[in-house]
C-alpha cells in the first residue's frame, strides 16, 4: 500500500516553441534533480524574470502551469514554494513496487541498470541459506514513481533457479511478474532492517539528491511460499521522497 503525503502527479510539462512552456520545462527539470528540494522557495518572479530574459507575465504563467500538475504551490505574500512529494511505503509481508504506485495513482516501475552473475558474499550467502562462492544473479535496479527515482537497489538471486530473472525483469519492469514467469506465483518478506546512512556519489546521483543527503537503507529477505529464500535485497530510498511505515499487523 502507498500513499502521496502531496501531489502524486509529478509529470513534467512539455516544452514546445512558447517561453512560457521552456521556462516551465526547466523549472520541473531542476525540480527534478534536486536543485530545488522539496518545501524550498522558488526565486522571486522578478528574478525569475532576469534570470530567463523575459517578463514577470511569462514567469506567472510558467509557475501557474507547474502548479497546476502540483509541483509547486504560491502563498500570497511569501513566494512561490517546491510542493512537498513524499510515498508512503508500508513495508509488510508483501512489498510490491509496481502495485503500490498503482494505488496510489503512480505509474512507475522497476529499471535494471545494470546485471551479472557472482559469486555470493558470506552476507549474502548467510541471507539466502546459501554456500559461500555460490553463483547468484546481481541486479542494479532503479525503482521510479511519478517521474522521479524512489529508490535504488543491489538485488541478489540464487542461481540456477533465478538465470534469466534479468531480462525478464527488464521486459516487465516488475520483479513480481519476473517471478511469476519463473514459477513462483507468490512471496512474502521475511524481514527488512532500516537505518539511515549517506549514499555514495554514484548512487545519489541515480537518486537525484546530494551525496550529503542521508537515504534510508533497507536491507530484506524475501521467500517463497515454502520458505526458501528467494531473494536478499540492499535498497537505498530517497529520504526526501519516501516515507517508509512497518506495517506490525503483517510484517515479519
Amino acid at each position: 500500500m502507498t500513499r502521496t503525503t502531496a501531489s502524486s502527479a509529478l509529470l513534467l510539462p512539455e516544452p514546445d516553441h512558447s517561453f512560457w512552456a521552456r521556462i516551465a520545462h526547466e523549472i520541473a527539470d531542476a525540480i527534478g534533480r534536486g536543485i530545488y528540494a522539496p518545501g524550498d522557495r522558488l526565486p522571486s518572479e522578478h528574478l525569475l524574470a532576469e534570470q530567463y530574459g523575459v517578463n514577470r507575465h511569462t514567469i506567472r504563467r510558467s509557475l501557474a502551469s507547474l502548479g497546476q500538475i502540483g509541483l509547486v504551490r504560491s502563498t500570497q505574500g511569501s513566494g512561490t514554494y517546491v510542493e512537498d512529494f513524499a510515498v508512503d511505503l508500508v513495508l509488510g509481508r508483501r512489498t510490491r513496487h509496481r502495485q503500490s504506485l498503482a494505488q496510489a495513482g503512480l505509474p512507475g516501475g522497476l529499471r535494471v541498470l545494470a546485471s551479472r552473475t557472482v559469486r555470493a558474499s558470506a552476507d549474502v550467502a548467510k541471507a539466502l541459506e546459501i554456500r559461500t562462492g555460490s553463483t547468484v544473479l546481481h541486479l542494479q535496479v532503479v525503482g521510479d514513481g511519478g517521474g522521479q527515482p524512489l529508490h535504488v537497489s543491489d538485488r541478489f538471486f540464487p542461481c540456477p533457479r533465478f538465470a534469466g530473472l534479468d531480462e525478464r525483469v527488464r521486459q516487465s519492469g516488475s520483479i513480481t511478474q519476473a517471478f511469476a514467469d519463473c514459477g513462483v506465483p507468490d512471496y512474502t518478506r521475511r524481514q527488512s532492517r532500516i537505518s539511515a546512512r549517506l549514499p555514495d556519489p554514484a548512487l545519489a546521483a541515480h537518486l537525484r539528491q546530494p551525496a550529503a543527503r542521508p537515504a534510508l537503507y533497507v536491507s530484506s529477505v524475501n521467500v517463497d511460499t515454502h520458505g526458501t529464500p528467494i531473494e536478499y535485497a540492499c535498497t537505498w530510498f530517497a529520504g526526501d521522497r519516501v516515507t517508509l511505515t512497518v506495517d506490525h499487523d503483517h510484517a515479519v
